[in-house]
């Protein structure tokens, strides 16, 4: 892996993004699959299951019964040629998701990945390519709002829902455009605020839990810091309580009810919030972006900002 290699990916984000939307007008992301699938299965690991989260949360609330599994399980439900299993793995080499998405061989099997030559596309009846195109980084950045987008697009397949996801994705490219442009405006403060001697948290509600997960996974995997992804209701039971012990450093996406709730334990213990999105009281530093009002703009574009602050990190040193 190497630092200015994945900041350069992360650059490249808008350009890759707009040819995605080209893509997709054309027909890219229209899959093969039955119809009206009796349920979904949607597996994976890493990235590929933080972006399976939010895409079976969705399918739930349109009507459609669907899971994400993780691709360690030892077995997923019994399926049958009325299900659709989803096996997602941007380099099509993740050995839990290709031997899982193999015990599922009577179902419809589709496969998304960046790479389709993958050895996980031999257990496919339909391949769809991310077109995230080679993340020379090493590190899954692009092929992660790719598969976003991707399940997105089922999502509009399955239930009718006009999503209209080209010009989601073509609102993303801009949204990223933005963060990139200003970030001589925010990031050195941004990076002050969040690198923190203990660690650095994220805060995302459930429908883009995926932003919290994956933001907190590229501060681990590039600068190998301290971090840990929360969904903001959860956080009130399971991780407030370091802020009563911990210099805490908080990245808040907001768009959660409890929202206010969260905010308020972390003011009353002096923690450091900084907000991306959207408003939370009490915070350090609030980032905007364009296009921010619209969840899904959101969903596709907020994880510029820990993908930056880790590139930061790292290229200020590089691990062993």
């Amino acid at each position: 892996m190497n630092p200015a290699l994945f900041l350069a990916d992360v650059e490249r984000r808008p350009a890759v993004l707009r040819q995605l939307a080209d893509a997709i007008d054309g027909g890219a992301f229209d899959m093969a699959v039955p119809s009206r699938p009796r349920r979904v299965v949607l597996t994976g690991m890493g990235s590929s299951l933080y972006a399976a989260m939010v895409a079976a949360q969705r399918l739930r609330v349109a009507g459609v019964t669907a899971i994400a599994e993780s691709a360690a399980s030892e077995a997923t439900l019994p399926v049958d040629a009325d299900d659709l299993v989803i096996g997602i793995s941007a380099g099509g080499t993740s050995p839990e998701t290709n031997r899982l998405l193999g015990s599922c061989a009577a179902g419809h099997r589709v496969v998304l990945t960046n790479d389709p030559t993958a050895p996980i596309t031999q257990l496919a009846d339909t391949v769809i390519e991310l077109l995230a195109q080679p993340e020379t980084g090493g590190v899954a950045c692009r092929s992660f709002t790719h598969t976003i987008v991707a399940l997105l697009a089922l999502e509009a397949q399955l239930t009718g829902e006009p999503l209209q996801v080209s010009s989601l994705v073509r609102a993303a490219a801009d949204g990223c455009d933005h963060l990139l442009g200003t970030r001589d405006e925010w990031l050195a403060r941004t990076v002050d605020l969040l690198a923190g001697p203990h660690g650095t948290w994220l805060l995302a509600p459930i429908e883009r839990i995926s932003s919290g997960l994956q933001g907190a996974l590229m501060l681990r995997e590039g600068p190998r810091r301290a971090a840990v992804g929360c969904e903001t209701g959860d956080w009130s039971h399971v991780d407030v309580y370091l802020t009563k012990t911990l210099d805490y450093r908080a990245m808040v996406f907001p768009g959660s009810r409890w929202d206010g709730q969260a905010a308020a334990w972390m003011r009353d213990r002096s923690s450091t919030i900084v907000a991306v999105g959207g408003e939370i009281p009490g915070a350090r530093q609030t980032l905007r972006f364009r296009g921010d009002g619209n969840p899904l703009v959101a969903l596709l574009v907020e994880v510029v900002v820990p993908e930056l602050v880790a590139a930061r990190l790292w290229l200020d040193y590089e691990p062993d």
